[in-house]
């Protein structure tokens, strides 16, 4: 109980000191690091409280997500790889710190890992519905407008990334589908009349 409640701790300490960096980082690559870094901790929380599923979905789908955002925020800033190559050892102590902090908290979940007892079928044979079956039930019941309303709001955020980020070329040649519908037969198929036994001079 109390390495638990250790581990609670822990991850709770890292979890608000990351979320403030994110407000406070200057540099949005960093901000966004350590919304990753958020992300882990959060998910380390739901896993001890027995959620297994939505900590799975949170690493999943947030940090992926975070890692196109990540892309997204690349592109928009034409970032100077070269320069940012020559500044890696600077900050190279600092990643690793995070990294080792990230080992140690993975650690410290494999060895806490825990089910909620609710969750699993009984010795009896009476079946208890899991948490995914449970999670799905309610959100595609009691919340299905929300649920579709978020949908669609990371799909217009998805289309202004990408509209922010097009960059148009001048000199590429594009296909204009209505000026070939319009064109004329004429320009389209010649009809020559050929003798028989005579070819046709190209």
């Amino acid at each position: 109980m109390m390495l638990e409640s250790a581990v609670f701790y822990i991850l709770s300490a890292v979890l608000l000191a990351s979320a403030s960096m994110v407000i406070a980082a200057r540099n949005p690559v960093h901000a966004v690091l350590f919304l990753i870094l958020c992300f882990f901790n959060a998910a380390g929380l739901f896993l001890l409280m027995g959620a297994e599923f939505v900590a799975f979905i949170l690493v999943i789908v947030y940090v992926g997500a975070i890692a196109v955002l990540f892309l997204f925020v690349v592109m928009m800033l034409d970032v100077n790889f070269r320069a940012s190559g020559q500044r890696f050892r600077r900050y190279l102590p600092v990643g690793g710190a995070v990294a080792l902090v990230l080992a140690a908290q993975l650690v410290l979940m494999s060895t806490m890992w825990m089910t909620d007892p609710m969750a699993v079928s009984t010795a009896s044979g009476q079946n208890i519905v899991e948490n995914t079956r449970a999670i799905g039930r309610i959100l595609y019941t009691d919340y299905f407008y929300p649920f579709q309303v978020s949908g669609l709001v990371l799909l217009v955020a998805m289309t202004g990334a990408i509209v922010l980020t097009l960059r148009e070329r001048k000199d590429a040649r594009h296909q204009k589908v209505d000026r070939q519908l319009d064109r004329p037969l004429a320009e389209i198929i010649e009809v020559r009349k050929i003798t028989p036994g005579q070819g046709v001079d190209l």
